[in-house]
């Protein structure tokens, strides 16, 4: 008879989670996996739709004459995305993250908040960190060197959230790695199969 090992502790369901944003250049949050503290700034609220971590890979195959099967497989593009819907557009940490505008830039001045979007954007790298929770699970995701690559159209509606989609783009850093890893998991029971 076959013995299916199954784990229902081992397995995650995204309930909860955040993200938080620093200037490129800053430390991953130290210790376990918690609400950083400053400098790192709160996205704020995400929508139910929670983070989607992106891999989008492509490679190139070696196939030898006569073979109908490659024998050999080179990665040739790898890449490490999150996206995310910031629900919270009034947090001054989410306007400076989508206009690309520095955040002392909007300091309110008599209760009014002015900026100009530029026609010529210059790169706006930053660090993430980014935590999903649920229950003793939880993972924790921090891009040292990330920029908002893509950002979806606002609407702006009765009957609808407001919300700024964006996907994130991991570059790498001084080490080359793009996205650190950080899990709070049980332990995996022993297999007792044959």
């Amino acid at each position: 008879m076959v013995n299916i090992t199954r784990a229902a502790d081992l397995a995650q369901v995204g309930a909860n989670g955040g993200g938080w944003v620093a200037d490129l250049g800053t430390a991953a949050p130290a210790g376990p996996l918690t609400q950083p503290a400053s400098p790192w700034l709160p996205i704020g609220a995400i929508s139910d739709d929670g983070l989607v971590q992106g891999f989008d890979e492509e490679s190139q195959e070696y196939t030898p004459w006569g073979f109908t099967s490659p024998f050999r497989t080179q990665i040739t593009k790898s890449l490490r995305t999150f996206k995310l819907t910031a629900w919270e557009t009034a947090r001054t940490t989410v306007q400076s993250l989508q206009y690309r505008i520095p955040i002392v830039d909007l300091t309110p001045a008599g209760g009014l908040t002015s900026f100009a979007e530029t026609a010529s954007p210059t790169p706006d790298r930053r660090a993430f960190w980014f935590i999903v929770l649920d229950g003793d699970i939880s993972r924790g995701f921090y891009v040292p060197e990330g920029e908002i690559s893509d950002r979806a159209d606002v609407t702006h509606k009765q009957d609808q959230m407001a919300g700024f989609e964006w996907t994130i783009t991991a570059y790498p850093d001084e080490a080359g790695n793009t996205v650190y890893h950080s899990d709070m998991v049980p332990v995996t029971p022993a297999y007792t199969g044959s």
